[in-house]
């Protein structure tokens, strides 16, 4: 897999009928610039408005995966975002006059000619790729079972079932634009004969044909041609799960393993998959700018107002004050700590009495920096209300903020908070005393 950003080299545009609305509608493929994603656009509403496709916009999951922003809607997404992931396109725009691709002949085969006509080009950007850290394991009432587990590249193994066991079929593949054109784009969608009749009375398949769909009927394939693949039905289900897992936004380096998959669960994976994420991007220190001119305070200068050495310095700068009751200091916290050696092995965790350490020795800046101060050192009398609501890890940038609130004679009374990208990990009400030494 390239490691650029890709998109289509022009617009590109099929006419059909739709599967579930039997509306005619025209879809068109339009080039997108970097991190652009995949977007519909609602081309026949007068704002024409554009909905993203992600997981967080999804609505309803029943027989098709459908998308929502503000109320509008795009129905049976999965087929044309399968075609656009599998053949390595990265961003684009999807234009359509009506709310469902065309169905075409029921596969992701015309939207892939669709994208060679198009072309595809390569971006100056590099491709925004997650490779799971950890296995996610996913089970459903309705007896679906996906797993995703780490792997260096994408792969699906699939095994479907039908009712009673019927047409159980298994695939394996690993996904990139030569297999998915060659092994899955083909594969058509297909419904069981008894399920014609309820979906029908609910308003769906409308514009469903022998030519749009296979129907399965006892052991037999009821279609105007013949079965592309032996085992054309679980292709098809592969088809769908990467329609389904692109709603999480960027390409995915790992292992789906799938039995009796389906929309719901295929979205349900892609949610997991953005959590984990999100976990990991939480480690990320969120940016900052550190204020210029002398409410800088380097550690050479820290050290000139603290009397507190290795391994009990727990300040590394102070960024910025405010008046002169409010500071906000850092601490990067590093695996060479010495207490990690012992909280916890295997599991190192910042311990939360030094968290409140680091809240006492930036509010005593406030307090030490003043020349009547100068030279002594902070006594702690009591903290209250501390609460620690998240661990604090090798990595992390704790930006410490402490406000003094009242002073009297030597008695200082403060308010301290820790915060990791944005968040708050720990706070509590300090007092102290400040003696000469």
């Amino acid at each position: 897999m390239s490691e650029r950003q890709h998109t289509l080299a022009k617009p590109s545009s099929l006419e059909g009928m739709s599967l579930h609305t039997g509306e005619k509608v025209t879809l068109t493929l339009q080039p997108a610039p970097v991190d652009f994603g995949f977007k519909f656009r609602r081309m026949d509403l007068a704002d024409q408005p554009f909905i993203p496709a992600s997981v967080e916009k999804v609505q309803k999951v029943e027989r098709s995966t459908t998308i929502a922003e503000g109320g509008v809607n795009v129905h049976t997404v999965e087929h044309v975002l399968s075609a656009l992931t599998g053949m390595g396109v990265d961003n684009a725009i999807i234009e359509m006059n009506a709310n469902e691709p065309p169905i075409a002949d029921g596969s992701a085969l015309p939207y892939v000619e669709l994208i060679k006509k198009a072309g595809i080009v390569a971006q100056d950007a590099p491709r925004r790729v997650f490779e799971l850290r950890e296995p996610i394991y996913l089970e459903s009432r309705d007896g679906s079972l996906l797993t995703i587990v780490p792997d260096k590249k994408f792969r699906i193994s699939c095994t479907h079932v039908g009712p009673q066991g019927r047409t159980t079929q298994f695939f394996s593949t690993e996904i990139n634009p030569e297999t998915y054109e060659k092994e899955i784009a083909a594969a058509r969608t297909f419904v069981f004969y008894e399920d014609i009749a309820p979906l029908l009375e609910k308003g769906l398949i409308k514009g469903g044909t022998l030519e749009s769909a296979v129907v399965i009927r006892g052991d037999t394939a009821l279609s105007k041609h013949p079965l592309r693949f032996e085992d054309e039905f679980v292709r098809h289900k592969i088809l769908d799960i990467i329609g389904d897992l692109s709603l999480f936004g960027r390409r995915i380096m790992g292992h789906v393993i799938a039995v009796r998959p389906g929309h719901g669960p295929n979205t349900e994976l892609a949610r997991a998959i953005l959590k984990q994420y999100n976990e990991m991007r939480a480690m990320v220190p969120a940016p900052f700018n550190i204020p210029s001119g002398e409410a800088v305070m380097d550690i050479n200068e820290v050290m000139k107002i603290l009397p507190h050495r290795y391994p009990f310095l727990l300040v590394d700068r102070i960024i910025g004050f405010e008046g002169e009751n409010k500071c906000t200091g850092i601490k990067n916290v590093t695996i060479n700590e010495p207490y990690f050696t012992g909280h916890f092995p295997g599991h190192p965790i910042m311990p939360g009495v030094l968290q409140l350490e680091a809240m006492a020795q930036v509010a005593s800046i406030l307090l030490l920096r003043a020349p009547e101060n100068q030279g002594k050192i902070g006594y702690f009398l009591s903290a209250n209300n501390v609460k620690w609501r998240r661990p604090v890890l090798p990595g992390d940038t704790l930006m410490i903020e402490a406000e003094i609130l009242k002073i009297k004679r030597n008695i200082g009374q403060a308010v301290g908070r820790c915060i990791v990208n944005g968040q708050v990990v720990s706070e509590a009400d300090l007092m102290f005393s400040l003696i000469d030494r």
